[in-house]
Order: C-alpha cells, then sequence, then structure tokens
C-alpha cells in the first residue's frame, strides 16, 4: 500500500522515525497477533477453559494495544479496533447455535465472511477500509506522517488504489469463507481442521502479495502520468509566445 515517493504535484512522505516505526510494528503485531493467539491456545490446551473464556481473555491484548495508542498518540488506533470487534464477533459466534466441531468450523469461516462485508461496506462510507490500513502500516503513526497520509485521499490515483484493493479484500475474503462453509459439509473435520488454516494464512498471504505489487504498479503509473503532465505544461509554456 505504499505510495512513498515523490511525484510533481504531490507531497513526498516526511522522514519517518525508524524507533517509533520498529516500537509500533513491535506492539501491534504483538498485542494483537502473537498475545492472543499464545493465551488462547495456552488456556484451551494447558488450562481447559473453554473457547469462549478463552476468546474473551484474548481480546484483552488488543484493548490494551487500543488503550496504549490513545495514551501515546491521542488517538484511537483504526486497526486496533477492526481486530477488536472481530475477537468480539467470534467470541458471540462461538457461543450461539450448535457446538459441534463442524459447527466451529463454519462459523470461523462466517468471521472471515463478514470481515469481506465489511471491506465492501466501507466502499459506501466516505473512505474505504484499506485507507486506513495503509495509513497503519505505510506511516509510523507521528502527526506529519498521518498528515502526509490523509492528505494523499485528495489525489484521484490514490482514491482509486484505495478503493480498488478494498472491493478485492472483500470479495477475496467472501469467496474463501463460502468455499470453506461447503468444504466443511463435504470433508471430514479432522481433514478441514487441518486445511483451513492454510486456506485463511493462505488467503491472507496472497492478498498482501497482490497489494504489494498492486500499489508499487499504481504509485509507479501515478508517477508517469504526474511526470507527462508537467512535461507538457512545460511545454506548453515554453511554446507561448513572449
Amino acid at each position: 500500500m505504499s505510495t512513498a515517493s515523490a511525484t510533481p504535484g504531490r507531497p513526498a512522505p516526511p522522514a519517518r522515525s525508524g524507533a517509533a516505526t520498529a516500537l509500533g510494528w513491535i506492539l501491534t503485531i504483538g498485542l494483537n497477533v502473537v498475545a492472543p493467539i499464545v493465551t488462547y491456545n495456552t488456556l484451551t490446551g494447558d488450562h481447559g477453559w473453554s473457547e469462549f473464556s478463552a476468546l474473551l481473555v484474548s481480546g484483552a491484548w488488543p484493548v490494551l494495544d487500543s488503550a496504549i495508542h490513545v495514551a501515546w498518540r491521542r488517538k484511537l488506533d483504526e486497526f486496533a479496533v477492526v481486530t477488536l470487534v472481530f475477537l468480539v464477533i467470534t467470541a458471540v459466534v462461538s457461543l450461539v447455535g450448535a457446538h459441534s466441531a463442524r459447527a466451529l468450523l463454519i462459523k470461523d469461516s462466517g468471521v472471515t465472511g463478514l470481515f469481506g462485508l465489511l471491506c465492501l461496506a466501507t466502499l459506501f462510507a466516505r473512505r474505504p477500509l484499506m485507507f486506513y490500513f495503509g495509513r497503519k502500516f505505510a506511516t509510523d503513526g507521528t502527526p506529519e506522517s498521518t498528515a502526509w497520509w490523509n492528505g494523499l485521499w485528495q489525489y484521484e490515483g490514490f482514491r482509486t488504489t484505495m478503493t480498488r484493493m478494498t472491493l478485492v479484500w472483500g470479495v477475496a475474503y467472501v469467496i474463501e469463507a463460502l468455499v470453506r462453509i461447503a468444504l466443511a459439509f463435504v470433508l471430514d473435520t479432522s481433514t478441514m481442521v487441518t486445511l483451513s488454516p492454510f486456506m485463511i494464512y493462505g488467503t491472507m498471504g496472497g492478498l498482501g502479495l497482490w497489494t504489494a505489487r498492486y500499489g508499487k504498479r499504481s504509485q509507479a503509473e501515478g508517477e508517469r502520468r504526474a511526470a507527462e503532465a508537467a512535461a507538457a505544461e512545460a511545454a506548453a509554456g515554453g511554446a507561448s509566445p513572449a
């Protein structure tokens, strides 16, 4: 999701703080990904907690991450909010309905499908979801870098890129969820338990790779168009009578 280099008429990003960037990544990954997974697996595997109780406790880590970001930067971080919302949804979904292994697999698929629907729903909002995710990972969270990222929204090419990324992520996750739900009815549970993580992380990895490549290609195209426009303007100025 990078649009980092300067183009004619488009401001370059401010210098990023290496320490702030590194700390932000450590907090984001550690508190939103690693800590919830470790907590959930430890409580359910080693201490016999129910899935619902373990999920509720695991959700405390993203809350802590949000609190740290609010105290540090005086604003609520969208990435942590989305993570927390989906942990809550997962907890609610696992509580209602049947509690068989197949039912839990279907419910888990439903959660990723809801994320896809959320992406698609934000296409009708003021800014699509990938704009906020992009700001999380393309900046170091300082007021200067955040203002730079927000300012890019004025450019049509940038808006198109963010919208298209959000559309692709939304459609991909809806399809992934539907396929996993269908497979849960066709394959035996043990096979599905093994296959499901590969589908989840395979989809995520594929989308991440596509996003990086598409972002670079869109950036290069924007730079080319801006350079052509600047050259045409310069040529027109040079050709005008004195």
